[in-house]
């Protein structure tokens, strides 16, 4: 990518056309007197001149806010976007907020991270965009451990625990299109920060919005000040010592007659699965050539996000065809979740879905853990925790086996935070869950981490089929035992945030003012949990035990016939989800009528309360 370090005074000219909108002019006035990337700056100057109003808004009349997984946005210039300054003014804020925090922050540091990604536009990068991190903390003489070259997003959260750093911080957007980036913040106990950290940080950036100098705008100061270190291979090597402690079956795994293929999807996992099967004694998995390599326009794909399924996945598909490969497995860019496909004898290709890997790697981790503790009082310290829009499968799993369960809000903010409380009163969990193919096995660190996962699910495949079993034959065990969990989850994109306010008031107030729907698919809803405004219908007070959260839509219906079906809005993507999820008890096995049943419910969630038409948002089809 071309350099765009300051060259001179580019604010020696300011004047800058009007748009007609004072207000507007106002802000943009004031982001070209403290922006110093000449592209982004070029882009405001195209934009004004084309009276593109609009953009220009959306652009410079808000601010970002954390969502469930930091700061995201497109990439380009203005204060709602991803670009040098405004990771430059988040940085600041970051700074004054944990100088707060901490007494000792200047002999602590941070840890700071970096995908894949970049923009030839606005010259915007993810290197770039971690190097002025950087520069901001070493501008204030604090250490600064900056890792050399791209990692997983686990491996921020678990360096700064290993570290003893006061907070770290991880340039990426994960899974989402190729013109975004994200700026993710993480506690110095290894979990995202949540409430009331992530308010305090953006008042903190509020109040620090004007550059504070020009080291603030020097990459190049990483490469000379001593306070940089580089933590790469430390932790690379201390994560990899603990991964052994997930491998419960090494004899079986450098026997295993099992092919693999792994496809990175142009990210950063390629080499660091290879590395996590050769600890577990597995030979490395064949990867996809087109997409192991990174490439920030993700030239093989029509979106990075495995999530998606068979669409996504097919040169994945392919090369386990003609390599004779069963399993399939998929990082997203910045390998923090993972995708699974498994080939049957019968029905083709398999791909799960996250609530079913989740059923088969909660079953995984608990038959493991209980062959190596015989007293059933053990499970009592034992639990396993899931977002509450996933399957209540482990729900099912510690009734029958003894051991705790326990919901959290969507993100996994809320499940690593979870984790850090749980573990001080001597409590372990070993296995914890988001639907969106997000999974950590054991407690290596308070974040999903696809690596640890994938190769987890390698050992699993490869002493299930020395019993003679595939994944999904054992998925199906899973259900005979503990009883069918049948979930369909999509979405729908809506651009337009004030629709999407409309859209859950009239849910809010669909019998009236005041009163929830009383049906759904014809039957009768038992229940209503809205965590944006804190009401639960099915407690004695009407209050949610979850935490309210204000900046985001969910609501949650409980039917008749056991289904549970949740509409929430993405703190990512302008998107709004919908899960709904059929627990069946052990013994209900007409799984025709089950997938029925679910299949009117989901439908009526999208007709009778989204109304995708009249509200003009646009439906996925796969």
């Amino acid at each position: 990518m071309e350099d765009t370090r300051d060259t001179g005074d580019l604010n020696a000219n300011l004047s800058c056309p009007s748009t007609g909108d004072p207000q507007l002019d106002t802000t943009v006035q004031q982001w070209l007197t403290w922006d110093r990337n000449p592209r982004t700056r070029a882009q405001v100057d195209s934009l004004v001149a084309a009276s593109r109003l609009d953009d220009l808004r959306s652009r410079f009349c808000s601010r970002l806010s954390f969502g469930t997984a930091g700061l995201r946005a497109p990439m380009g210039a203005g204060f709602n976007r991803i670009n040098d300054l405004t990771v430059i003014q988040s940085t600041q804020g970051l700074y004054a907020y944990l100088c707060r925090c901490f007494a000792d922050f200047n002999s602590r540091g941070v840890v700071i991270g970096f995908d894949t990604r970049g923009q030839e536009e606005s010259g915007c990068s993810s290197i770039r965009l971690a190097k002025l991190t950087a520069a901001v903390m070493l501008s204030r003489d604090v250490p600064v451990h900056l890792f050399s070259s791209i990692v997983p997003t686990p491996y921020v959260p678990f360096a700064v625990r290993k570290l003893g750093a006061a907070a770290g911080v991880m340039i990426t957007a994960s899974h989402n299109p190729k013109e975004d980036n994200g700026y993710k913040v993480y506690w110095c106990n290894g979990a995202q920060i949540s409430s009331p950290h992530d308010k305090e940080v953006l008042r903190c950036i509020e109040e620090h919005l004007e550059p504070w100098s020009a080291s603030c705008w020097d990459q190049d100061l990483v490469d000379g000040s001593s306070l940089r270190t580089d933590p790469l291979i430390q932790i690379n090597s201390c994560y990899m010592d603990e991964l052994t402690s997930l491998c419960f079956h090494r004899s079986l795994n450098s026997s295993c007659p099992l092919k693999f293929v792994h496809s990175s999807f142009h990210g950063v996992g390629h080499s660091f699965v290879q590395e996590a099967f050769q600890v577990f004694g597995f030979a490395p998995p064949i990867p996809v050539p087109e997409q192991k390599d990174p490439d920030q326009n993700f030239s093989s794909v029509r979106c990075p996000n495995p999530e998606e399924g068979e669409s996504v996945l097919e040169l994945s598909l392919l090369l386990a065809e003609r390599e004779n490969a069963r399993v399939v497995l998929a990082t997203d860019p910045d390998a923090d979740r993972l995708a699974v496909a498994e080939r049957g004898d019968r029905y083709g290709w398999k791909v799960f879905t996250g609530n079913e890997l989740a059923a088969l790697l909660g079953w995984w981790m608990f038959f493991n853990w209980k062959e190596n503790h015989s007293d059933p009082a053990d499970s009592q310290k034992v639990y396993m925790l899931a977002t509450s829009v996933s399957s209540k499968i482990l729900q099912a799993l510690a009734r029958a086996e003894g051991f705790n369960f326990e919901e959290t809000l969507p993100g996994f903010k809320w499940i690593g935070n979870r984790i850090h409380d749980l573990s001080k009163t001597g409590n372990r969990v070993i296995f914890a869950f988001e639907e969106s193919i997000g999974f950590l096995c054991g407690s290596m660190v308070p974040e999903k981490d696809g690596v640890s996962a994938a190769v987890v699910v390698a050992e699993m495949a490869a002493y299930l089929q020395n019993q003679n079993l595939s994944l999904n034959q054992q998925l199906q065990n899973i259900y005979t035992t503990y009883g069918y969990h049948l979930s369909k989850t999509s979405y729908v994109t809506c651009n337009d945030p004030p629709t999407i306010q409309r859209v859950f008031s009239r849910i809010r107030n669909f019998e009236g003012d005041g009163l929830y729907p009383k049906v759904c698919g014809g039957l009768r809803v038992i229940h209503v949990r809205d965590v944006t405004t804190g009401y639960d219908s099915s407690r004695a007070d009407l209050r949610s035990v979850l935490p309210v959260s204000r900046s985001s839509q969910m609501i949650t219906f409980t039917l008749q016939n056991g289904v549970v079906a949740t509409l929430r809005t993405s703190g990512t993507e302008p998107k709004i989800k919908y899960y709904a999820e059929f627990c069946a008890a052990p013994g209900q096995s007409d799984v025709c009528r089950l997938e029925e049943e679910l299949r009117k419910v989901t439908a009526a969630l999208l007709d009778e309360f989204l109304q995708p038409d009249k509200n003009h948002l646009i439906r996925l089809f796969i």
